[in-house]
């Protein structure tokens, strides 16, 4: 019986965009001059919905529940097994052999071949295949002896297959002589490949109820078809709740609670789980149009919606919906590796998310003004939303009119990753070639004191942060865009609360 033992690596994810200052209309000068120029409100923005229908199953609006406690499994007294058990078609497992062949190996390769034939001559057209075996919802990737119907007890011998480095498969024999080496041969491999003590004491902990529970025959029994094997939320390792990694005040979260929406997304191609927290203004009005903040490392973000909150409770700003974007609760990003990889690396997959997913999804259920709309982003995420920016043009939704580039960290835009194109980013992604004006407005914004902050990261050919700033700010000036520039005393993101909130105010008067 074969096994395949894959590290799943976390993709994970984190974006950002925004704009800038609204340019004076004219003073009327008559009666009837002045009644035309009366502020008119804007009708709600109609977006196309670009979703698969899997993105559109997966999406999910509800309360908000960052403030729950969710219990620790670890924690979990009482638990619940469920199998699903399936079979397959010689038919169908003959064609995934023949498209594995390469991978497989030609011994291995015709070694499956030769087990299907016996199979057809003893008359069968389907084979039983491994069960999926859930515990409190958590499917087991560890060889269950029990669960196979060729284990009489005693000994425990399975075959495990893993890839190399070369995503080769490769297949050795283990035996182990009783349950307890088993289990302790997993705390070994678990920690060889970089799984927490916490996660590896779940896995032998669960591994040993579903082979209590096949001993027993202590389990419910699942339609074919019922689990969704590729949803990461099923395994141990996409099932942790990091909840505790946002960083917010939750007394002040809690006061606002009841405006806030949480809504899950899923995308396919960057192949990740998302959370939009959808903040409500005071006193709203579902028959009224808004504009929408939309703010990227909804991480930290999150925890700017209070203040935001009271800017406009106080008066000091017109309503306005704000919704931030983060990762899923069941991931992690400690290293910022994701939140590279999404925002920079993989920035035309997020902008795609964002322009044709989510802020479609958000019309449907808001009433937003897009034109009047700002996207936000800093750092890596100020490269974002140049680059959104600059690739408006390319996509029929505008779910955009704003954009705010804060400290953008062009220093980690480069030729040596394939991805990446320096002279691309220097030249605004063709904008200028495609456009003669940016129908835009665009706020700039940066730490005078930033720049020794990242300055083991510049290398030679590198523009500091305030060098690629100072250089797009020229870049806009000449193209005559409608920019408002602005420099805190401060480090590199420690400015961003005091900005948002000015920002709101100066851009949405009251």
């Amino acid at each position: 019986m074969k096994k395949i033992i894959a590290a799943i690596i976390l993709l994970a994810w984190t974006c950002s965009l925004a704009s800038c200052a609204q340019a004076p209309s004219d003073v009327p000068t008559s009666v009837a001059e002045t009644e035309a120029a009366a502020p008119q409100e804007a009708a709600p923005t109609k977006l196309v919905n670009k979703m698969t229908e899997k993105e559109r199953e997966a999406v999910d609006k509800h309360a908000l529940t960052i403030l729950d406690a969710p219990e620790p499994l670890s924690e979990k007294t009482e638990h619940t097994v469920s199998v699903e058990f399936g079979s397959r078609s010689i038919a169908e497992l003959r064609e995934e052999v023949e498209s594995d062949r390469e991978r497989m190996g030609e011994e291995a390769y015709q070694q499956a071949m030769d087990d299907l034939d016996a199979a057809e001559a003893d008359g069968k057209d389907s084979l039983p295949m491994s069960p999926i075996i859930l515990v409190d919802g958590i499917i087991i990737t560890q060889y269950i002896p029990s669960a196979d119907p060729d284990y009489e007890g005693g000994m425990i011998e399975f075959q495990r297959t893993t890839m190399d480095e070369n995503w080769e498969l490769k297949t050795e024999d283990l035996h182990f002589d009783t349950f307890e080496d088993y289990l302790d041969w997993i705390r070994e491999t678990d920690i060889e490949v970089g799984v927490s003590e916490e996660e590896t004491e779940l896995d032998v902990l669960y591994t040993r109820i579903a082979e209590e529970a096949f001993q027993s025959g202590n389990y419910e029994t699942l339609p074919e078809g019922s689990v969704d094997t590729e949803d990461l939320t099923h395994y141990l390792w996409g099932n942790r709740d990091y909840r505790d990694e946002w960083e917010f005040d939750r007394d002040a979260v809690a006061a606002i609670k009841d405006n806030i929406d949480e809504i899950d997304f899923a995308d396919e191609a960057l192949q990740e789980t998302f959370v939009v927290h959808v903040m409500r203004p005071p006193n709203y009005d579902p028959s009224k149009t808004y504009p929408l903040f939309f703010l990227t490392d909804g991480i930290w973000r999150f925890g700017n919606f209070p203040a935001l909150w009271q800017a406009m409770e106080d008066g000091e700003a017109a309503p306005v919906i704000v919704a931030s974007l983060y990762y899923s609760y069941n991931v992690t990003d400690p290293d910022q590796v994701n939140r590279y990889y999404d925002l920079v690396l993989g920035r035309d997959k997020l902008l795609d998310f964002v322009t044709d997913d989510v802020m479609p999804y958000l019309c449907e259920n808001y009433s937003i003004d897009c034109a009047d709309s700002t996207l936000y982003g800093h750092s890596d995420g100020g490269v974002f939303a140049h680059y959104a920016m600059f690739s408006s043009d390319r996509y029929e939704n505008q779910p955009f009119g704003r954009y705010i580039i804060g400290s953008p960290a062009f220093w980690g835009v480069h030729d040596d990753v394939p991805a990446l194109d320096t002279e691309q980013c220097r030249n605004d992604y063709g904008y200028f070639d495609r456009n003669e004006t940016l129908d835009k407005r665009v706020f700039l914004c940066a730490g005078s004191q930033e720049d020794p902050d990242y300055a083991d990261m510049y290398e030679e050919r590198d523009d500091t942060t305030l060098e690629g700033v100072a250089k797009l700010k020229e870049r806009l000036e000449a193209h005559g865009a409608d920019l408002t520039y602005r420099l805190y005393e401060s480090h590199h993101y420690q400015y961003i609360p005091e900005m948002l909130v000015e920002y709101l105010k100066e851009t949405y008067p009251n």
